[in-house]
């Protein structure tokens, strides 16, 4: 018969605890940022610009956390509207102003984004997900919008 003693327990116990904690400490210390990550380096702590410039990426690493993979939008803890097969994106102001200033619930990246990459994100989005409007937006365009629709302070 197997017979268990409280003060036999005690010093295997004491070494797995003390295992767990430098095996949990040695591999948080150990961890580096990985090669994929939407902020610059600079910028990990706190939102600020992404490095992303290619539109796909940008989606990727931006807007498909709320607007889903597929575009199809979503409904749960908020409402995050479908961009696939949106005639709402045929203008190409509206979706501008929308990434550059935030509108319901959605944030504004204006200080997240470049004019370039605001382009980038918002052809992507326009081209693609069963959209197909051709009308192209230049960086010139995306600064010509950001300063016609600054919000006021």
């Amino acid at each position: 018969m197997y017979r268990c003693e409280i003060s036999n327990k005690w010093p295997f116990l004491r070494s797995i605890i003390a295992l767990t904690i430098g095996m949990t400490t040695t591999s948080f210390a150990a961890v580096e940022t990985p090669p994929f990550t939407a902020f610059s380096p600079a910028s990990t702590s706190k939102p600020g610009p992404f490095i992303h410039t290619d539109g796909a990426m940008l989606y990727r690493a931006v807007c498909q956390g709320c607007h889903m993979p597929d575009a199809r939008g979503a409904r749960g803890a908020g409402v995050y509207p479908a961009l696939a097969a949106n005639p709402k994106l045929a203008g190409a102001t509206l979706p501008v102003a929308r990434v550059l200033n935030g509108w319901a619930g959605m944030p504004r990246f204006a200080d997240m984004l470049s004019d370039a990459q605001i382009a980038a994100v918002v052809n992507y989005v326009r081209e693609n997900f069963g959209n197909r409007y051709s009308n192209r937006l230049s960086e010139e365009d995306v600064g010509r919008i950001r300063e016609s629709t600054k919000p006021v302070e």
